[in-house]
Protein backbone atom coordinates (compact mmCIF):
# COMPACT_ATOMS: atom_id res chain seq x y z
CA UNK A 1 0.00 0.00 0.00
CA UNK A 2 1.39 3.53 -1.01
CA UNK A 3 2.33 5.16 1.93
CA UNK A 4 3.02 9.34 3.02
CA UNK A 5 6.26 9.52 4.14
CA UNK A 6 7.11 12.80 6.06
CA UNK A 7 10.96 13.28 6.51
CA UNK A 8 11.38 17.06 9.08
CA UNK A 9 14.44 18.03 7.86
CA UNK A 10 16.55 19.41 4.72
CA UNK A 11 19.72 18.55 6.23
CA UNK A 12 22.27 15.72 6.05
CA UNK A 13 20.11 13.17 8.04
CA UNK A 14 16.72 14.37 6.36
CA UNK A 15 18.42 13.75 2.85
CA UNK A 16 19.66 10.28 3.30
CA UNK A 17 16.65 9.30 5.29
CA UNK A 18 14.56 10.50 2.38
CA UNK A 19 16.51 8.68 -0.24
CA UNK A 20 16.81 5.41 2.32
CA UNK A 21 12.99 5.62 2.19
CA UNK A 22 11.69 6.34 -1.01
CA UNK A 23 14.38 3.35 -2.19
CA UNK A 24 12.78 0.67 0.60
CA UNK A 25 9.67 1.97 -0.16
CA UNK A 26 9.48 2.98 -4.17
CA UNK A 27 5.81 3.40 -4.47
CA UNK A 28 5.73 5.75 -1.56
CA UNK A 29 5.19 9.41 -1.39
CA UNK A 30 7.96 10.78 0.68
CA UNK A 31 8.33 14.54 1.01
CA UNK A 32 11.23 16.05 2.84
CA UNK A 33 9.91 19.64 4.56
CA UNK A 34 12.77 22.30 5.24
CA UNK A 35 11.73 25.24 8.23
CA UNK A 36 14.35 27.23 5.79
CA UNK A 37 14.98 28.82 2.32
CA UNK A 38 18.46 26.55 2.28
CA UNK A 39 19.01 22.74 1.50
CA UNK A 40 21.89 20.76 3.20
CA UNK A 41 23.19 24.29 4.87
CA UNK A 42 25.05 22.51 6.98
CA UNK A 43 27.04 20.07 4.57
CA UNK A 44 27.65 22.84 2.51
CA UNK A 45 30.24 24.46 5.36
CA UNK A 46 31.29 21.27 6.52
CA UNK A 47 35.25 20.60 6.64
CA UNK A 48 35.82 24.20 5.52
CA UNK A 49 33.63 23.83 2.30
CA UNK A 50 35.30 20.66 1.42
CA UNK A 51 32.48 18.26 3.65
CA UNK A 52 33.98 15.32 5.53
CA UNK A 53 31.78 12.42 4.68
CA UNK A 54 33.05 9.97 7.35
CA UNK A 55 35.96 8.74 8.50
CA UNK A 56 38.51 5.62 7.52
CA UNK A 57 39.22 4.07 11.03
CA UNK A 58 39.08 0.20 10.47
CA UNK A 59 36.76 -1.17 13.10
CA UNK A 60 33.89 -0.40 14.59
CA UNK A 61 34.72 -0.05 17.98
CA UNK A 62 37.32 2.62 16.58
CA UNK A 63 33.93 4.61 14.79
CA UNK A 64 31.76 3.80 18.38
CA UNK A 65 34.87 5.62 20.27
CA UNK A 66 34.57 8.70 18.66
CA UNK A 67 31.21 9.33 20.16
CA UNK A 68 31.37 10.60 23.86
CA UNK A 69 26.73 9.71 23.92
CA UNK A 70 25.51 7.73 22.05
CA UNK A 71 28.79 5.58 20.91
CA UNK A 72 27.54 2.14 22.98
CA UNK A 73 23.86 2.80 21.66
CA UNK A 74 25.13 3.50 17.99
CA UNK A 75 27.21 0.00 18.08
CA UNK A 76 24.42 -1.94 16.41
CA UNK A 77 23.33 0.18 14.19
CA UNK A 78 26.82 0.44 11.89
CA UNK A 79 26.65 -3.12 11.60
CA UNK A 80 24.09 -2.42 9.38
CA UNK A 81 25.82 1.04 7.76
CA UNK A 82 29.14 2.03 8.54
CA UNK A 83 31.79 4.07 7.45
CA UNK A 84 32.49 1.30 4.43
CA UNK A 85 29.25 1.16 3.29
CA UNK A 86 29.22 5.65 3.87
CA UNK A 87 32.48 5.05 1.25
CA UNK A 88 30.49 2.60 -1.30
CA UNK A 89 27.54 4.96 -1.05
CA UNK A 90 29.09 7.88 -2.57
CA UNK A 91 31.66 6.14 -4.81
CA UNK A 92 28.34 3.94 -6.01
CA UNK A 93 26.48 7.44 -7.23
CA UNK A 94 29.76 9.06 -8.45
CA UNK A 95 31.03 10.87 -5.65
CA UNK A 96 35.03 9.38 -5.76
CA UNK A 97 36.22 10.02 -2.17
CA UNK A 98 39.85 10.40 -1.12
CA UNK A 99 41.22 9.14 2.36
CA UNK A 100 43.87 11.91 4.25
CA UNK A 101 46.74 10.65 6.55
CA UNK A 102 44.40 11.44 9.56
CA UNK A 103 41.61 9.08 7.98
CA UNK A 104 39.26 12.09 7.20
CA UNK A 105 37.59 11.38 4.02
CA UNK A 106 36.67 14.11 1.71
CA UNK A 107 35.06 13.94 -1.78
CA UNK A 108 38.36 14.05 -4.41
CA UNK A 109 36.69 17.72 -5.85
CA UNK A 110 37.53 19.01 -2.36
CA UNK A 111 34.15 20.51 -2.80
CA UNK A 112 31.06 20.26 -0.58
CA UNK A 113 29.24 20.82 -3.65
CA UNK A 114 30.11 17.14 -4.46
CA UNK A 115 27.87 16.13 -1.89
CA UNK A 116 25.29 18.69 -2.57
CA UNK A 117 24.60 17.40 -5.99
CA UNK A 118 24.91 14.04 -5.40
CA UNK A 119 21.66 14.72 -2.87
CA UNK A 120 20.02 16.29 -4.78
CA UNK A 121 19.90 14.43 -8.13
CA UNK A 122 18.80 11.46 -6.15
CA UNK A 123 16.25 12.84 -4.58
CA UNK A 124 15.09 14.35 -8.04
CA UNK A 125 15.97 10.82 -9.58
CA UNK A 126 13.49 9.05 -7.24
CA UNK A 127 10.79 11.50 -7.04
CA UNK A 128 11.41 12.92 -3.65
CA UNK A 129 9.30 16.34 -3.11
CA UNK A 130 10.63 18.98 -1.38
CA UNK A 131 9.14 21.62 0.45
CA UNK A 132 10.99 24.86 2.33
CA UNK A 133 9.76 27.58 4.12
CA UNK A 134 7.66 24.52 5.95
CA UNK A 135 8.53 24.88 9.67
CA UNK A 136 6.34 22.40 11.69
CA UNK A 137 5.37 23.69 15.33
CA UNK A 138 2.90 20.81 16.01
CA UNK A 139 2.96 16.77 15.75
CA UNK A 140 -0.16 14.86 16.82
CA UNK A 141 -1.35 11.07 16.48
CA UNK A 142 -4.55 10.38 15.28
CA UNK A 143 -5.98 7.79 13.94
CA UNK A 144 -5.61 8.77 10.42
CA UNK A 145 -2.16 8.70 11.34
CA UNK A 146 0.59 11.51 12.17
CA UNK A 147 -0.90 15.28 11.75
CA UNK A 148 1.74 17.98 11.25
CA UNK A 149 0.69 21.61 11.77
CA UNK A 150 2.61 24.19 10.28
CA UNK A 151 4.14 27.31 11.75
CA UNK A 152 2.90 29.64 8.96
CA UNK A 153 -0.99 29.46 8.83
CA UNK A 154 -1.55 29.44 5.93
CA UNK A 155 -0.07 25.83 5.24
CA UNK A 156 -2.67 23.90 5.99
CA UNK A 157 -2.48 20.78 8.61
CA UNK A 158 -1.45 17.61 6.63
CA UNK A 159 -1.36 13.62 7.60
CA UNK A 160 1.53 11.32 7.32
CA UNK A 161 1.42 7.60 7.47
CA UNK A 162 5.10 8.04 8.62
CA UNK A 163 7.09 10.97 9.88
CA UNK A 164 10.92 10.82 10.20
CA UNK A 165 12.09 13.90 12.43
CA UNK A 166 15.84 14.75 11.40
CA UNK A 167 15.89 18.37 12.17
CA UNK A 168 19.30 18.57 13.34
CA UNK A 169 20.94 19.69 16.83
CA UNK A 170 18.23 22.67 18.60
CA UNK A 171 20.66 25.71 20.28
CA UNK A 172 17.67 26.06 22.96
CA UNK A 173 15.28 23.58 24.79
CA UNK A 174 12.59 25.83 23.42
CA UNK A 175 12.98 24.61 19.86
CA UNK A 176 12.52 20.31 21.14
CA UNK A 177 9.09 21.32 23.38
CA UNK A 178 6.86 20.32 20.12
CA UNK A 179 8.53 16.98 20.98
CA UNK A 180 8.82 16.78 24.36
CA UNK A 181 4.76 17.78 24.31
CA UNK A 182 4.50 14.41 22.72
CA UNK A 183 5.91 12.73 25.85
CA UNK A 184 9.70 12.28 24.87
CA UNK A 185 12.53 12.51 27.05
CA UNK A 186 14.72 15.59 26.40
CA UNK A 187 18.27 15.63 27.39
CA UNK A 188 19.67 19.50 28.05
CA UNK A 189 21.09 20.34 24.46
CA UNK A 190 24.42 22.44 25.02
CA UNK A 191 27.32 23.36 22.87
CA UNK A 192 29.90 20.79 21.70
CA UNK A 193 32.90 21.54 19.92
CA UNK A 194 34.31 24.81 20.31
CA UNK A 195 37.82 27.03 20.62
CA UNK A 196 38.83 28.59 23.95
CA UNK A 197 38.78 32.02 24.69
CA UNK A 198 41.62 32.81 26.99
CA UNK A 199 41.78 36.69 27.03
CA UNK A 200 44.11 37.08 30.26
CA UNK A 201 46.39 34.74 28.89
CA UNK A 202 49.67 36.15 26.89
CA UNK A 203 49.47 33.18 24.93
CA UNK A 204 47.58 34.04 22.39
CA UNK A 205 50.35 36.65 21.25
CA UNK A 206 51.81 33.40 19.59
CA UNK A 207 48.80 33.22 17.15
CA UNK A 208 49.18 31.37 13.97
CA UNK A 209 51.37 28.79 16.10
CA UNK A 210 50.39 25.07 15.62
CA UNK A 211 51.65 22.52 17.92
CA UNK A 212 51.20 19.40 15.97
CA UNK A 213 51.66 16.43 19.42
CA UNK A 214 50.22 17.90 22.55
CA UNK A 215 47.47 16.60 25.36
CA UNK A 216 44.96 18.99 26.85
CA UNK A 217 43.19 18.00 29.98
CA UNK A 218 40.64 19.46 32.70
CA UNK A 219 42.72 19.53 36.32
CA UNK A 220 40.44 17.74 38.69
CA UNK A 221 38.80 15.56 36.05
CA UNK A 222 39.71 12.19 33.69
CA UNK A 223 39.26 14.14 31.01
CA UNK A 224 41.57 14.46 28.20
CA UNK A 225 42.27 14.47 24.35
CA UNK A 226 45.44 14.75 22.16
CA UNK A 227 46.17 16.03 18.63
CA UNK A 228 47.54 19.28 17.21
CA UNK A 229 46.21 22.69 19.31
CA UNK A 230 46.07 26.22 17.34
CA UNK A 231 46.96 28.78 19.10
CA UNK A 232 44.57 31.99 17.45
CA UNK A 233 44.02 35.44 18.82
CA UNK A 234 41.16 34.50 21.49
CA UNK A 235 43.15 31.45 22.71
CA UNK A 236 43.43 27.89 21.34
CA UNK A 237 41.79 25.97 19.04
CA UNK A 238 43.05 22.99 16.64
CA UNK A 239 41.59 19.08 16.94
CA UNK A 240 42.69 18.86 20.39
CA UNK A 241 41.08 21.53 22.03
CA UNK A 242 37.64 20.59 19.68
CA UNK A 243 37.69 16.77 20.96
CA UNK A 244 38.13 18.08 24.49
CA UNK A 245 35.26 20.61 23.87
CA UNK A 246 33.12 17.53 22.90
CA UNK A 247 34.17 15.22 25.53
CA UNK A 248 33.59 17.92 28.76
CA UNK A 249 30.42 19.76 26.50
CA UNK A 250 28.32 18.61 30.09
CA UNK A 251 30.83 19.69 32.55
CA UNK A 252 32.10 22.80 30.56
CA UNK A 253 28.70 24.48 30.40
CA UNK A 254 28.06 23.93 34.08
CA UNK A 255 31.49 25.74 34.72
CA UNK A 256 30.15 28.62 32.93
CA UNK A 257 33.07 28.44 30.59
CA UNK A 258 35.41 29.67 33.55
CA UNK A 259 37.91 27.13 34.32
CA UNK A 260 41.65 25.86 34.03
CA UNK A 261 43.40 23.63 31.07
CA UNK A 262 46.43 21.71 31.42
CA UNK A 263 48.29 21.12 28.46
CA UNK A 264 51.50 18.94 27.76
CA UNK A 265 53.03 20.51 24.80
CA UNK A 266 55.37 17.33 23.75
CA UNK A 267 52.43 14.64 24.75
CA UNK A 268 54.93 12.51 26.77
CA UNK A 269 53.76 12.00 30.36
CA UNK A 270 56.62 9.87 31.73
CA UNK A 271 58.92 12.91 33.42
CA UNK A 272 62.04 10.16 33.93
CA UNK A 273 62.10 10.07 29.97
CA UNK A 274 61.64 13.84 29.69
CA UNK A 275 63.95 14.58 32.53
CA UNK A 276 66.53 12.71 30.29
CA UNK A 277 66.12 14.22 27.57
CA UNK A 278 66.13 17.33 29.00
CA UNK A 279 69.40 16.33 30.30
CA UNK A 280 70.91 14.99 27.37
CA UNK A 281 70.77 18.25 25.36
CA UNK A 282 71.76 20.26 28.45
CA UNK A 283 75.68 18.04 28.54
CA UNK A 284 75.10 18.10 24.46
CA UNK A 285 74.87 21.52 23.98
CA UNK A 286 76.01 23.12 27.23
CA UNK A 287 77.88 26.47 25.98
CA UNK A 288 74.80 27.03 24.01
CA UNK A 289 72.04 29.53 24.62
CA UNK A 290 68.54 28.24 26.17
CA UNK A 291 66.73 29.91 23.17
CA UNK A 292 68.98 27.98 20.40
CA UNK A 293 68.40 24.75 21.41
CA UNK A 294 64.39 23.74 21.33
CA UNK A 295 63.52 20.41 22.93
CA UNK A 296 60.84 18.30 20.99
CA UNK A 297 61.66 20.92 17.94
CA UNK A 298 58.76 22.97 19.43
CA UNK A 299 58.16 25.67 17.08
CA UNK A 300 60.41 29.19 18.29
CA UNK A 301 57.97 31.55 19.48
CA UNK A 302 56.73 28.76 21.77
CA UNK A 303 60.06 27.86 23.04
CA UNK A 304 60.65 31.09 23.79
CA UNK A 305 56.99 31.48 25.77
CA UNK A 306 57.89 28.97 27.44
CA UNK A 307 61.44 29.94 28.72
CA UNK A 308 59.43 33.20 29.92
CA UNK A 309 56.74 31.12 31.93
CA UNK A 310 59.72 29.32 33.65
CA UNK A 311 61.40 32.65 34.77
CA UNK A 312 64.32 31.36 32.45
CA UNK A 313 66.78 34.02 30.69
CA UNK A 314 66.57 33.07 26.79
CA UNK A 315 70.49 34.63 27.31
CA UNK A 316 70.93 31.69 29.65
CA UNK A 317 72.88 29.03 28.29
CA UNK A 318 72.04 25.63 29.18
CA UNK A 319 75.33 24.06 31.28
CA UNK A 320 73.76 27.02 33.72
CA UNK A 321 70.38 25.50 34.51
CA UNK A 322 70.85 23.23 37.61
CA UNK A 323 68.25 20.73 38.37
CA UNK A 324 66.09 23.55 39.75
CA UNK A 325 66.24 24.70 36.17
CA UNK A 326 65.64 21.27 34.70
CA UNK A 327 62.72 20.58 36.74
CA UNK A 328 60.93 23.89 35.78
CA UNK A 329 61.34 23.42 32.26
CA UNK A 330 59.89 20.06 32.51
CA UNK A 331 57.02 21.12 34.22
CA UNK A 332 55.59 23.79 32.27
CA UNK A 333 56.36 21.56 28.96
CA UNK A 334 53.95 18.74 30.63
CA UNK A 335 51.92 20.59 33.22
CA UNK A 336 51.46 23.68 32.05
CA UNK A 337 48.45 25.73 33.15
CA UNK A 338 46.10 28.55 32.05
CA UNK A 339 42.64 30.19 32.82
CA UNK A 340 39.87 29.57 29.93
CA UNK A 341 37.37 32.06 30.40
CA UNK A 342 34.56 31.68 27.79
CA UNK A 343 33.92 30.14 24.29
CA UNK A 344 34.25 30.90 20.59
CA UNK A 345 32.32 28.44 18.24
CA UNK A 346 33.73 26.82 15.73
CA UNK A 347 31.44 27.35 12.90
CA UNK A 348 32.65 24.95 10.73
CA UNK A 349 31.77 21.67 12.85
CA UNK A 350 29.50 23.39 15.18
CA UNK A 351 27.79 20.29 17.27
CA UNK A 352 24.90 20.29 19.71
CA UNK A 353 24.86 18.06 22.69
CA UNK A 354 21.52 16.97 24.10
CA UNK A 355 18.91 16.42 22.17
CA UNK A 356 15.72 13.48 22.47
CA UNK A 357 16.64 10.74 24.81
CA UNK A 358 18.24 7.71 23.31
CA UNK A 359 15.50 5.90 26.38
CA UNK A 360 12.62 7.59 24.09
CA UNK A 361 14.10 6.14 21.39
CA UNK A 362 13.52 2.02 20.00
CA UNK A 363 17.76 1.54 18.99
CA UNK A 364 17.12 -0.96 16.39
CA UNK A 365 14.59 1.00 14.33
CA UNK A 366 14.79 4.53 15.56
CA UNK A 367 11.36 4.53 16.10
CA UNK A 368 9.65 6.52 18.94
CA UNK A 369 8.89 4.34 22.02
CA UNK A 370 6.22 7.33 22.91
CA UNK A 371 4.71 7.82 19.31
CA UNK A 372 4.25 4.87 16.82
CA UNK A 373 5.55 5.49 13.17
CA UNK A 374 7.52 8.38 14.57
CA UNK A 375 11.81 8.36 13.54
CA UNK A 376 14.95 9.97 14.36
CA UNK A 377 17.51 10.57 12.49
CA UNK A 378 20.95 12.57 12.76
CA UNK A 379 21.83 14.98 15.45
CA UNK A 380 18.37 15.66 16.90
CA UNK A 381 18.88 12.52 19.19
CA UNK A 382 21.59 12.70 21.63
CA UNK A 383 24.27 11.36 19.82
CA UNK A 384 27.56 13.27 18.98
CA UNK A 385 31.03 12.73 17.83
CA UNK A 386 34.40 14.52 18.02
CA UNK A 387 35.75 15.97 14.61
CA UNK A 388 36.70 13.88 12.23
CA UNK A 389 33.49 13.45 9.69
CA UNK A 390 31.96 11.04 12.94
CA UNK A 391 28.94 13.51 13.41
CA UNK A 392 28.42 13.22 9.31
CA UNK A 393 28.63 9.45 9.82
CA UNK A 394 25.42 9.53 12.83
CA UNK A 395 23.51 11.41 10.02
CA UNK A 396 24.37 8.78 7.14
CA UNK A 397 23.59 5.79 9.48
CA UNK A 398 20.47 6.50 11.97
CA UNK A 399 18.97 8.02 7.92
CA UNK A 400 19.68 5.02 6.54
CA UNK A 401 18.11 2.97 9.48
CA UNK A 402 14.96 5.55 9.83
CA UNK A 403 14.26 5.06 6.27
CA UNK A 404 13.66 1.15 5.97
CA UNK A 405 10.90 2.23 8.55
CA UNK A 406 11.31 -1.64 9.36
CA UNK A 407 8.06 -1.54 11.76
CA UNK A 408 6.02 -1.12 7.81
Amino acid sequence: MQKKIAVIGGGAAGFFAAISAKENFPESDVTILEKSQQLLSKVRVSGGGRCNVTNACETIEQLCSAYPRGGRQIKKLFGSFNNSHTMDWFENRGVSLTVQEDMCVFPVSQDSGSIIDCFMTEAERLGIKILTGAAIDELKPTTDGLCLGFKDPKRAVQVFDRVIVATGGSPKREGLEWLERCGHKIEDPVPSLFSFNMPSEPLRDLMGVVVENTIVSLPGTRLRADGPILITHWGVSGPAILKLSSYGARILNKSGYNFKICINWINETNNELVFEEINSISEVNSGKLLTSVRPYSLPVRLWNHLLERCGLSAERRWSELGRKGVNKIINTLTNDIYSVKGKATFREEFVTCGGISLESVNMNTLESKIVPNLYFAGEILDIDAITGGFNLQAAWTTGYIAGKLLKS
